[in-house]
C-alpha cells in the first residue's frame, strides 16, 4: 500500500463550514476511507501557515489517490496538494539494495516484467 501526503487549504466556503461544524474534519476522513477499498487516513494535523491540514493517507496506487484528491477538491471547500511519500525505512532499504529493480518488484509488487 502506498502512502501519500495531502496538504489541504480551506477555501472561504470551507472555512465557514469548518467554523460552524469543526467535526467535519473527522467526517471527511471517514468519507475518504469509504471511497474505495484499502484507503485509510493514518494521521492528520492542523497547521499554521500556507496550508490548513496535513494528512497521511494510504491508498492502493496513484490512480486511486488521484480520484480521492479530485473528488474532495471538486466540492469547493478545499484545495489540495498531494504527493507520494515513502517511509524512511523503505527508502534506506531501497538505497542499500544492490539490484534496485528486483528490490522494487519484491517489496512493492510494481514494475512489470
Amino acid at each position: 500500500m502506498a502512502y501519500y501526503l495531502m496538504l489541504t487549504k480551506l477555501t472561504e466556503r470551507g472555512r465557514k463550514s469548518l467554523r460552524e461544524h469543526p467535526e467535519r474534519c473527522q467526517e471527511l476522513n471517514r468519507e475518504i476511507e469509504s471511497m474505495m477499498d484499502g484507503v485509510k487516513v493514518t494521521a492528520q494535523w492542523f497547521l499554521l501557515g500556507p496550508y490548513d491540514f496535513a494528512s497521511i493517507i494510504q491508498a492502493p496506487d496513484n490512480w486511486n489517490m488521484s480520484f480521492i484528491a479530485m473528488e474532495i477538491g471538486s466540492r469547493g471547500t478545499v484545495e489540495t496538494l498531494t504527493m507520494p511519500a515513502m517511509r524512511v525505512e523503505d527508502f534506506i532499504s531501497f538505497m542499500r539494495a544492490e539490484d534496485k529493480v528486483s528490490h522494487i518488484r519484491h517489496h512493492h509488487g510494481i514494475l512489470g516484467d
